[in-house]
């Protein structure tokens, strides 16, 4: 038998950190060598950080990659331990985003990536080049410094593998995984029994069963042992690098890391026989076959063996069964874990949320009251950094420290509820029984004077007095009033962030959260420098309905109880008037359910559907239910809202990124925000089918009205309908 003991991190790095990226890996390789693993694998540009972005231009980042290499090179580091670590590399003028490995102070081999990830929230064709040569493996000239120090001039640069005595090691990195041709395919055939893969692979809801059954695949046709590495954390952006590190060997998982944590260094480890990997090969005929034909690889011999003959103290490690958070559970865990980073590392020293006794806001409530949970459990456990955090932040002294979420969310959350004569009083008392139960210091506040001193001025410069919908206002009144309520909000909410820490004898300032949701973004439901207008917001990529599930959800298993009745209430801004016979209600006000906004976001960006196409696949959809006139009508009103509210995007708050149809306009949907909103050339299309369809449909009347009960059974299920063209009260033009 050859058994070796491989290991794999999940590392909380921070882009252009250099101290705190070095320690983490640092502190990652004595973990992997203190079990006794021979082979340690760390993220992609893991001393960097993956989020440097245009960082990556500048000659000192990679110069500074360069010098902590050389710290590690220079220490016992890499002493009986083939490490691979990721960092830029500047090879004849072009950038490359490359894997180092290192074995004993020795740079064995340079494998720069050859398949860059280049669309959603990744831009790295920007900073780095493709090594396209698979036919090369050239001499990379070492900096002076790094040469002089460790007396090694040059390092094998391409693609290629490591021969060792009792073992062959290859690298893929992140995207390469993904890729139809992969790296490893030629490799395997070629002998390579080891594959180490470094990434930066975000959160995104539901989706990280796509990611491990690619890693299972990986090794399932082809044989072999495979280590994945990843990011986990806030590394400075709106993404969550959510771990789950894991190895694989002939298709299956046999070590798995935590997809959420507060961790800043997770090392997974396991023991793998590589002659079950030979055995594992000759039964596929197949691959014999093929491998009896392929094209000889490059490869680099290292005089080292890695693995250990048979040993009762080392037993191959057993396939598991892979965990998978459900979609309430993620947007609880990945939101909560993203705020902490950010808290921890902006220099803040808590957060100020504005609380409306609705879903939105409540579900940030929720986020944090279960980030001060996470906090407390691994303090518990034993967590060093995270109680060294939790101190800072919340200014304990005198050898106190938090032993309760509740107590801790005192300290570091302030929840307020601003109030105008338009807000009920259920929404007040929902707010304050969710911070009660979370904790948060709760402040209740009538906004009514400062509106009407607005309004007083307005009627002092103009001699005029606007008046709601309701009372005989017209639309441009009704939209002004509640956006002037809207907009108190947000400069209240950021005048308290800035002035709760001085009244209570704290030091800093408070983070304002946002919570307006992907839905409400995507349709331009939200006053543009409103509440929605925060410093960071956690479900700023959250659509509604799973919103509304992650609060069930979160009555139970945060024990947040009055979430129930908050998720039971119908969605409504309270901007305007309560009536007797008038309530306001988001659905109508928009003109569309927020199941529709669902549909359409994902139509829009996912399927990439422009008007056109959007009715099409929406008749097939909606058949049986609507007619296609009335789903004209929709897609119609839908993209009117989208085009004029677009603009909206340019300011949204920074959010977490959690959903493949965010309309985020900075990074992630690159779009226009000036439109011509009648969009008349697509919208004629759409009436020229409608009446094809028409036509048709008169023209084989006897056979429908034959066949029409099996054309209603066959069809998928409807949505629910909202009378289109209502006046938007949130436009916010």
């Amino acid at each position: 038998m050859r058994l070796l003991k491989v290991a794999t991190c999940n590392l909380n790095q921070w882009a252009m950190d250099f101290d705190t990226n070095l320690r983490n890996i640092k502190v990652s390789i004595s973990r992997a060598k203190k079990v006794g693993a021979t082979l340690r694998i760390g993220p992609e540009l893991e001393i960097t950080g993956y989020g440097c972005e245009d960082h990556f231009l500048e000659q000192d980042t990679v110069t500074h990659a360069w010098e902590c290499l050389k710290d590690i090179l220079l220490g016992d580091w890499t002493e009986n331990i083939l490490c691979s670590i990721g960092m830029p590399i500047i090879h004849e003028g072009v950038r490359y985003n490359c894997q180092i490995f290192c074995l004993n102070r020795r740079i064995l081999m340079i494998r720069p990536k050859m398949s860059l990830a280049n669309d959603g929230n990744y831009r790295e064709f920007r900073w780095f080049s493709a090594w396209t040569f698979k036919d090369k493996l050239i001499e990379f000239q070492l900096p002076s410094c790094v040469s002089e120090s460790i007396s090694q001039q040059s390092a094998p640069f391409g693609y290629g593998y490591i021969q060792l005595l009792d073992s062959s090691v290859a690298a893929e990195t992140c995207e390469e995984l993904f890729t139809a041709n992969a790296p490893r395919i030629a490799l395997a055939l070629n002998g390579v029994e080891i594959f180490t893969n470094a990434s930066g692979s975000h959160h995104q809801l539901r989706k990280l069963n796509l990611r491990m059954d690619a890693i299972k695949n990986a090794t399932r046709f082809c044989g072999g042992v495979y280590l994945y590495s990843n990011h986990q954390g806030c590394d400075g952006g709106r993404l969550y690098y959510d771990g789950c590190s894991c190895i694989a060997v002939n298709g299956d998982i046999v070590a798995q890391g935590s997809q959420f944590s507060l961790k800043d260094v997770e090392v997974s480890t396991a023991i793998v026989d590589l002659d079950a990997v030979s055995s594992y090969r000759g039964s596929i005929s197949s691959f014999r076959e093929q491998a009896s034909h392929q094209a000889h690889a490059s490869s680099i011999k290292a005089q080292y063996k890695l693995c250990q003959s048979f040993n009762l103290q080392m037993v191959p490690s057993s396939p598991l069964e892979i965990r998978y958070h459900c979609p309430e559970e993620e947007i609880a865990l990945g939101p909560s874990c993203w705020l902490w980073d950010y808290l921890r590392r902006s220099g803040a020293s808590g957060f100020l949320l504005p609380l409306s006794g609705g879903a939105d806001s409540s579900s940030v409530a929720a986020i944090v009251g279960c980030m001060c949970q996470l906090v407390i459990k691994d303090i518990q456990d034993g967590d060093e950094q995270v109680k060294a955090d939790a101190l800072r932040i919340g200014h304990y002294k005198n050898g106190e420290f938090p032993t309760d979420s509740k107590e801790f969310a005192k300290r570091i959350f302030y929840t307020i509820y601003m109030g105008t004569e338009n807000s009920s009083e259920a929404t007040r008392s929902r707010a304050k029984r969710l911070a009660d139960e979370i904790g948060s210091w709760h402040l209740n506040a009538d906004i009514d004077s400062v509106v009407s001193a607005l309004l007083s001025l307005f009627q002092n410069l103009t001699g005029r007095h606007p008046c709601y919908k309701v009372d005989g206002g017209s639309n441009t009144e009704n939209l002004a009033l509640q956006n002037i309520q809207a907009r108190v909000r947000m400069v209240l909410a950021f005048m308290l962030a800035s002035l709760l820490p001085w009244v209570h004898n704290k030091p800093g300032f408070f983070l304002v959260l946002g919570s307006s949701n992907v839905d409400e973004g995507l349709r331009g439901y939200l006053t543009k420098y409103d509440c929605s207008s925060a410093d960071i917001n956690p479900i700023g990529s959250v659509s509604k309905q799973d919103l509304r599930s992650f609060l069930r959800w979160a009555a139970l298993h945060l024990h947040y109880s009055s979430l129930a009745e908050v998720e039971a209430a119908p969605p409504t801004a309270e901007l305007e008037p309560i009536r007797s016979n008038y309530n306001q209600l988001d659905e109508v006000d928009m003109g569309m359910t927020y199941e529709e906004l669902s549909i359409y976001g994902r139509l829009r960006k996912i399927f990439r559907c422009g008007p056109v196409s959007m009715f099409q696949n929406l008749c097939h959809k909606w058949c049986g239910k609507l007619t296609p006139s009335e789903v004209a009508e929709k897609v119609k009103h839908f993209f009117k809202y989208y085009s004029i509210n677009r603009h909206k995007m340019t300011v949204l708050t920074p959010s977490y990124h959690a959903e493949s149809y965010s309309p985020e306009d900075n990074r992630y949907d690159l779009r226009q925000f000036l439109y011509n909103s009648r969009w008349p050339y697509q919208f004629r299309k759409i009436d020229e089918l409608v009446n094809d369809v028409a036509d048709e449909k008169a023209a084989n009347l006897p056979e429908l009205e034959q066949q029409g009960s099996d054309i209603m059974s066959g069809c998928g299920s409807g949505t629910g309908v909202v009378a289109v063209g209502s006046s938007n009260p949130n436009a916010g033009l």
